[in-house]
């Protein structure tokens, strides 16, 4: 087995990557799938699922069924890629989660990685495919998706919003020691569907 601890965070340099199709790195993927609250036995979505990191950590803290959608071709391969790099099953889906969504079944959870610059209708859908109770994960790096994705929280009265910015530095050796080097903010919105 490729990877045999419980706990989400699975290193970066497991998954197969490019430099066209982001990932979302193991600090900031541990965070946001914590804020799920998931438990065995649950259904989940991973809209925007770019290199697949979190639709695999979703399947092996489910083992339920999962649903993974981007709109890059080269997305949906390297998820597929990863996927059967740590023996783990999704429905991969290549769409617009806008036309996607509708279609698939309520879950108990959803993670928005991507919005493809119409998040409030992206967040709207996704809420509506929560089952009552389910938690929504919006994580962000721009403050446009931030606001969208609070006003439609807003809107759609979900319960327990939460917002938590998370900033990562991580070290570098340099001759004369190490250093921090800072990564991109990041907003990681959740909330429950009442």
């Amino acid at each position: 087995m490729l990877w045999d601890c419980r706990t989400p965070g699975l290193p970066d340099e497991l998954f197969e990557r490019t430099e066209q199709v982001p990932i979302t790195k193991e600090d900031i993927r541990a965070i946001a799938i914590s804020k799920l609250r998931l438990r065995e036995g649950q259904s989940a979505i991973d809209v925007g699922c770019g290199s697949g990191s979190i639709t695999v950590e979703l399947c092996l803290q489910t083992r339920g069924p999962v649903y993974a959608i981007d709109f890059d071709a080269n997305a949906i391969d390297l998820t597929k890629k990863n996927l059967d790099k740590f023996g783990a099953r999704a429905e991969v889906i290549l769409g617009k989660a806008q036309d996607v969504l509708p279609g698939l079944p309520q879950v108990d959870a959803v993670i928005v990685g991507g919005t493809w610059g119409d998040a409030t209708q992206v967040i709207r859908l996704a809420a509506d495919k929560l089952k009552k109770g389910g938690r929504l994960v919006i994580d962000t790096i721009l403050i446009e998706t931030t606001y969208h994705a609070l006003a439609a929280a807003a809107e759609l009265k979900l319960a327990e919003v939460d917002v938590t910015q998370v900033t990562i530095a991580k070290a570098r050796k340099v001759t004369t020691g190490t250093m921090m080097l800072a990564r991109n903010p990041v907003m990681i919105i959740s909330a429950t569907k009442s």
